[in-house]
């Protein structure tokens, strides 16, 4: 009987907040709007300000002052997350993620439908309903699994650059914020070196979350840093115009807000397009490794398209998946490029023939997606053999190409390459393991010793809607989901077949020609060469070596 008890409880204090707390100050909202309306067309509402709170004028614009605060040195900052920090005004996307990827399709979905009903209420109500939907039910682990691999991604091409900048003039800082403070900490410490967090609390029974807040209930910033700072006041603060805290911002010696429309005006009168943008260069920890299906900011509209998609995209897929399969070379090319999947192909020669009669030719892949040498194979219109470090039973069964798995053993695995090499042409990804941003992994030095014709061929892959490759998920729907994207693109260069003095035959070591070959893959892609491995990338995302089961 504890549970109906429990679920009658949240029902009766939904309903509460909803009627009591939300419907009637947003009723008497619209009433006031429509009566000053009437008056006064020109009036407009300004329903996140209260009336006792002076306009954003009242403090000075971070953009106006950026060069003179970059000239100084604070001892404490403070500063708002969201609408602050981030450029997004609206927390919906993150939610969305966290629905998404660490929830269900079914809660992605709940929380979408709860969108044009929550827009209108009050903030506070807006947020309580967002995180119920979100967490309730939700694992710990799968929200510290999101938190860590997959929303830093979108936290930083979010980020204010100018915000950023200030932020790294102060010796400690702090970031006080209304949504869970589990969504945002860990992305705050680690990428952005603050020293303290702030942020609502949720009530968690057991290893779930029940969706319901601690009973601190949501974060009142102004009682929030009036507490830990005491009597020290803060040097410096940074807010937004739009939803100016005055109590929050009173309390620091100097304040200044992010006045979004002031900024692109900067922007054009100084002919900058995006000046607030973080560049990639500046980010302050590479982003090499995230995970997740979504390719996309999932804003209500971008999220409606998704879920609008999903049925076509699953038949599309099922039908680039049976064309690649069970059709010629020649004709699944072209039906997949009628189907929407774009292939930019350039190089010397695609077909080469081997200097040696008794071995095929070795062609050394960038590993983008789990269809590379399906790709590469249809370019060059001919079978092929790949081999694979670890590959799911049903990748195994809907690949239209031979595909052999390596042990990890390096005499075995020398072995069944050597063989492989001498029944016809070879693909091999030395990396291990695919890598979704702009650098290439360290490349294993086996091939290196077993192949007289080398080629190194540079791919690259662009998507609009799903990625095609997954550490924590189920690897076994990889292709599914890239071949489920509307247009996915597939960049494809043979750089041409190595010179004989620059492989082992020519007096080279094995792990020079294959760091010679990442540097020169790395070039014509305009990637950067790393040192991480397989092993680096599956410990940071699944917690494991990434090994999958026969």
């Amino acid at each position: 009987m504890l549970f109906p008890a429990v679920v009658s409880r949240v029902i009766e204090w939904l309903v509460y907040q909803l009627f009591v707390n939300s419907c009637f100050p947003v009723a008497r909202k619209i009433r006031n709007y429509s009566f000053h309306l009437l008056k006064n067309p020109s009036f407009k509402s300004t329903t996140h300000q209260h009336q006792q709170q002076p306009s954003s004028t009242s403090y000075q614009s971070l953009s106006k002052h950026l060069n003179k605060i970059m000239d100084r040195h604070f001892n404490t900052m403070v500063c708002d997350f969201n609408g602050t920090l981030l450029r997004s005004q609206s927390f919906f996307p993150f939610f969305m993620l966290v629905a998404f990827e660490g929830g269900s399709l079914i809660r992605s979905f709940l929380l979408l439908l709860s969108y044009p009903f929550i827009y209108f209420l009050d903030y506070d109500f807006q947020l309580r309903v967002m995180i119920f939907i979100t967490f309730c039910g939700l694992k710990v682990k799968n929200m510290a699994c999101v938190e860590r691999t997959v929303l830093p991604k979108f936290y930083l091409e979010e980020v204010n650059y100018h915000v950023y900048q200030a932020l790294t003039r102060a010796n400690y800082k702090a970031v006080f914020t209304r949504v869970p403070r589990v969504m945002v900490e860990g992305f705050l410490k680690e990428y952005l070196k603050v020293d303290q967090v702030f942020g609502t609390e949720l009530n968690v029974i057991g290893n779930y979350y029940s969706g319901l807040l601690s009973h601190e209930g949501l974060l009142v910033k102004y009682r929030s840093i009036k507490e830990y700072f005491s009597d020290a006041r803060p040097d410096f603060c940074i807010g937004n115009s739009t939803f100016v805290d005055h109590f929050f911002m009173q309390f620091c010696k100097e304040a200044y807000v992010v006045d979004l429309q002031e900024d692109d005006k900067i922007c054009k009168n100084e002919e900058v397009t995006s000046s607030k943008i973080m560049p990639r260069d500046k980010y302050p920890k590479p982003l090499i490794f995230h995970d997740g299906r979504l390719a996309f900011l999932p804003t209500p509209s971008a999220t409606l398209c998704m879920f609008m998609w999903l049925p076509l995209g699953i038949l599309l897929a099922i039908f680039r998946v049976v064309v690649g399969v069970y059709l010629p070379f020649k004709l699944s090319n072209l039906l997949g490029q009628l189907s929407g999947i774009r292939l930019r192909i350039k190089g010397t020669s695609l077909n080469l023939n081997p200097s040696n009669g008794h071995k095929g030719v070795l062609y050394v892949c960038t590993h983008r997606t789990l269809l590379d040498p399906v790709i590469l194979g249809v370019c060059l219109k001919k079978p092929l053999t790949a081999v694979t470090y670890s590959l799911s039973k049903t990748s195994e069964i809907i690949a239209p190409i031979k595909t052999v798995r390596l042990t990890r053993d390096r005499k075995i695995d020398g072995e069944t390459m050597e063989r492989l090499l001498s029944e016809g042409d070879l693909v091999v990804c030395p990396e291990g393991t695919t890598c979704r941003e702009p650098y290439l992994l360290r490349f294993s030095s086996l091939f290196a010793e077993l192949a007289d014709d080398i080629v190194p061929v540079a791919l690259e892959t662009k998507v609009t809607m799903f990625y095609g490759t997954t550490a924590s998920g189920l690897k076994c729907l990889d292709p599914i989901f890239f071949l489920m994207n509307p247009s996915p693109i597939y960049y494809l260069d043979v750089l041409g077949k190595v010179p004989k003095e620059m492989t082992c035959a020519g007096g080279k070591s094995c792990f020079e020609v294959a760091n010679n070959l990442q540097r020169q893959l790395a070039n014509a892609l305009d990637f950067e060469c790393t040192s991480l491995t397989r092993k680096d990338k599956y410990l940071m995302l699944a917690g494991n070596e990434g090994k999958v089961g026969p």
